[in-house]
């Protein structure tokens, strides 16, 4: 008999960026987002080692296109300005004052291009489809969730944001606390999928005083997230709890919230490959906005509309409002 297949994926190749969601029912319940062009965890390729301190197993390369990576695991022999070939194990993570570099280790098999969204998916086991568009209505929703950072729900809510040292989570509402935390419990595991979040999560639930609801609130917590690989911290006195797992990419809440004139640049992208009334293409955006079109990407959008792209600059819009409509030629 076969393996029965993973879930499906549907994915949509943007201008400048990949999407994932899948769907259960009418919700999109997981979702991922890849931004071509940069290093990706899977990609084999040769590079030059830049650095290494004496004695030292880790260091610095640097590849073809000037793109840098920490490299682990280097033999003893390794010497600074060698060639060798190294697998990125990690994507490079942008913050706002910094950028992490992506990180790689030795490798011995052949070279291999980034793999692309859609191929990360398969190889995963997950069924994929690759769609012109999703469903209406399902991206627009969980991009607005993550640009604002907030998920509202019966009784509270939960704030996100993506610090230097960990993703924190502040569960805050009206209901009694241990109510509020039990009822933050799906709505959280629920993100965190959606989110696409990974690495270090820290969750700040209201302070419980008995240990006998602290453990109610593990409990349910464990059940939220038991098909989700990750170890966690049971929560302490105040209320706080700590969840780790694999980081190998940048989630969808940091590429919006760190890369935020980036990210509605590919939104209003996105609308406009959405629009199919007959006319030229007006792109009304904001300036920050309008400096990111790179004559590639509008170039792209002009072949796959098959139609003539104009720009206006609106500064009072905000980043995210950009949009557009067809005008007469």
């Amino acid at each position: 008999m076969p393996d029965r297949p993973g879930p499906e994926w549907l994915v949509e190749t943007g201008i400048g960026e990949d999407r994932a969601i899948r769907i259960e029912g009418e919700q999109v319940v997981a979702a991922r987002i890849d931004w071509p062009g940069s290093l990706t965890a899977g990609q084999i390729d040769d590079a030059v080692l830049i650095s290494r301190a004496k004695g030292s197993s880790r260091g610095t390369v640097r590849f073809a296109d000037g793109q840098e990576a920490l490299v682990a695991r280097l033999v003893r022999d390794a010497q600074q300005g060698a060639v060798i070939r190294v697998e990125v194990t990690r994507s490079a993570l942008f913050e706002k004052s910094r950028v992490k570099r992506a990180q790689c280790r030795p490798a011995q098999h052949p070279p291999r291009a980034a793999p692309s969204l859609a191929e990360s998916l398969a190889k995963e086991g997950n069924d994929v489809r690759i769609v012109r568009h999703f469903p209406a209505g399902h991206w627009e929703e969980i991009w607005a969730e993550a640009w604002s950072a907030f998920v509202d729900f019966s009784g509270g809510s939960l704030h996100f944001s993506a610090t230097p040292a960990m993703v924190m989570v502040d569960v805050d509402g009206t209901l009694p606390p241990r109510e509020l935390s039990l009822a933050a419990v799906e709505p959280l595991a629920g993100a965190i999928r959606r989110f696409d979040l990974a690495g270090s999560i820290g969750i700040d639930f209201p302070t419980l005083e008995a240990k006998a609801d602290r453990r109610m609130v593990d409990d349910a917590l464990g059940g939220a997230l038991a098909d989700w690989p990750h170890e966690r911290t049971g929560m302490n006195g105040f209320g706080f709890v700590q969840i780790v797992s694999r980081l190998t990419r940048p989630s969808l809440l940091h590429r919006l919230s760190q890369s935020r004139v980036g990210a509605a640049t590919r939104l209003l992208l996105r609308r406009a490959e959405e629009d199919m009334v007959p006319g030229a293409l007006l792109l009304t955006c904001h300036p920050a906005v309008g400096a990111q079109l790179t004559d590639e990407w509008l170039a792209q959008l002009a072949r796959r509309t098959g139609r003539e792209i104009r720009i206006k600059l609106e500064p009072a819009l905000a980043l995210e409002g950009g949009f557009a409509q067809s005008v007469q030629l």
